[in-house]
């Protein structure tokens, strides 16, 4: 009998506690807390696809960049992508890898370094909104405009910083190659901090764009390429709440798609920029076939996937 098919997207707080746990030694820690849920799972006897955020992490690597400018070259954020996948990738290889072994399930993980493929006529690319890298002040984040072309803008009375398009992802690039490697049994992790964003030319030749692709959006994707039973999406609380924030908040288990959608039509119930993208993530997923989709936190990953935790979303 066929195994029954997850998708995972983890959310930021699988990387990263809090402030003052913010090194790699932390990181890789806080992923082997994340990969033992995922572990138990996968011997429960799901196939498991696995995407994970990046933001910080591209962020770090810009702010070196940055710094080390007046010795290297600076590093290109799709480059940046690339880097933390197989970073981020090396690491839940080796935590499922000792999980793995302490509970003796004879699977391996494997990273794909993915690229996604976006519409250079997405109007994200006529609207920056995603900040990246470093904050600087007005006269830094002007010359930076005029000399390399950065959009620039003040954010939140801290500073200026770089922004760059959010698309939506069309194409998994290395589909072929996830399904390959699902079909012969290997726990994939693909589509890391979204994939690297990249526009085909008029030969069909791809080249890197700076652009951020959100990571709950190209999970969905993954998830409705790969056909998934189930597509989970974990953050920092254990279930979705109505009217976030307010006196009048109320924790829900169970969603349907026509209630998530007009939920999230109404435009307070969820955080733009927190909540909202993973409902809207979630309603992409059911929208094209999907079966359920979970939202929860970590620890609660496998009783969500029992009934039993988190908040559910169905056709």
């Amino acid at each position: 009998m066929a195994k029954s098919a997850l998708v995972v997207a983890i959310g930021g707080n699988s990387l990263i506690k809090d402030p003052q746990h913010m090194t790699v030694p932390d990181q890789y820690r806080a992923l082997g807390e994340t990969s033992g849920h995922i572990a138990r799972i996968i011997k429960d006897g799901w196939q498991v696809a696995i995407g994970h955020g990046n933001g910080p992490q591209v962020g770090f690597i810009l702010r070196r960049s940055e710094l080390s400018a007046h010795e290297l070259h600076e590093v290109p954020l799709d480059v940046c992508d690339a880097d933390t996948q197989g970073a981020i990738g090396y690491e839940l290889q080796q935590n499922l890898g000792h999980d793995f072994r302490r509970m003796r399930i004879d699977r391996q993980a494997v990273t794909v370094v993915t690229q996604v493929e976006v519409d250079p006529d997405d109007p994200a690319f006529q609207h920056p909104s995603k900040p990246i890298g470093s904050f600087m002040d007005e006269g830094q984040a002007r010359e930076r405009a005029e000399h390399e072309g950065w959009v620039v803008r003040e954010d939140a009375g801290r500073g200026w910083r770089r922004v760059v398009a959010s698309p939506r992802p069309l194409r998994i690039v290395e589909e072929r190659a996830v399904k390959a490697l699902l079909r012969d049994d290997f726990v994939v992790i693909t589509v890391g901090g979204g994939g690297i964003p990249v526009i085909a030319d008029e030969h069909g030749d791809l080249r890197g764009v700076a652009a951020v692709i959100d990571k709950d959006f190209a999970s969905a994707l993954l998830a409705v390429t790969l056909r998934a039973d189930v597509f989970m999406i974990t953050t920092g609380v254990d279930r979705v709440a109505l009217n976030w924030g307010r006196p009048e908040q109320r924790w829900v288990d169970r969603l349907t798609l026509a209630e998530a959608k007009g939920y999230l039509a109404e435009g307070t119930h969820f955080a733009a920029g927190s909540m909202a993208p993973k409902i809207e993530a979630c309603i992409e997923f059911l929208e094209h076939g999907g079966g359920e989709a979970v939202i929860t936190n970590p620890e609660n990953m496998e009783p969500a996937l029992a009934g039993e935790a988190g908040t559910r979303i169905v056709a």
